[in-house]
């Protein structure tokens, strides 16, 4: 029979046996070795069923296709704008993508200047050091004034919350527009600074402590404070 040796929720150590024999299956950053189930790094345990996950709590953010990204654009082309999403390489956004109208070479800036900040998303993820990026879907575009924050990606779907319920919550409370990129970027822009500084705080909030539970309420009663 197999043992479970970490409880839900649990903060693990990489290298830290989670469960021996075969009745439970690794996920996410838990490796097998023989009949036991390790931690590769510091993370959060979830248990679902017989399946162990461990989500990471802090980490460098891996792109993936369909990702929706924050970045900065910081040069353009003869073929379309490049854009730091925070890698040690910069996405590329075609022409093509850039817009779904026709864009003459010489009117770039036009569409995207260099230092405007854009959410666009992730269409192709090649080798190590080309990622190729989007505009033309729905939520797709360049962002206005408003300030920008800097999470670790790995809490960006506890931020988000359960199909946007947590990110929502802060939305209503504080009359923000927020967009969060997976890379770890967050744009706030609110009618009054104190608002935009309430967002700021719930979403640090939220990132100190991903790994509690009881989060939403807090978070909750955080926001509702006058």
């Amino acid at each position: 029979m197999g043992e479970l040796k970490v409880n839900d929720k649990e903060i693990v150590v990489p290298g830290q046996v989670l469960a021996t024999g075969m009745d439970y299956l690794p996920s996410g950053d838990v490796f097998r070795d023989n009949d036991k189930l390790i931690a590769s790094r510091i993370g959060l345990i979830n248990i679902s069923g017989r399946v162990i996950k461990l989500i990471p709590l802090r980490g460098i953010y891996s792109p993936k296709r369909d990702d929706i990204v924050i970045g900065k654009v910081v040069d353009t082309t003869l073929h379309g704008w490049r854009v730091d999403i925070g890698l040690a390489y910069e996405g590329n956004i075609s022409l093509r993508d850039g817009s779904s109208d026709y864009i003459e070479t010489s009117e770039l800036s036009k569409y995207y200047a260099v230092g405007d900040y854009v959410v666009a998303q992730i269409t192709k993820v090649i080798g190590a050091k080309i990622v190729d990026l989007t505009m033309k879907n729905p939520g797709l575009r360049k962002l206005g004034p408003g300030r920008l924050m800097r999470v670790t990606s790995v809490k960006v779907p506890r931020i988000v919350g359960k199909q946007g319920s947590m990110i929502s919550m802060i939305k209503d409370a504080t009359d923000c527009k927020i967009s969060v990129g997976q890379n770890g970027l967050v744009w706030i822009s609110g009618l009054e600074p104190k608002n935009e500084e309430k967002a700021v705080k719930a979403i640090e909030l939220i990132e100190r402590e991903s790994h509690t539970s009881g989060l939403t309420e807090r978070v909750k009663e955080f926001l509702e404070k006058k």
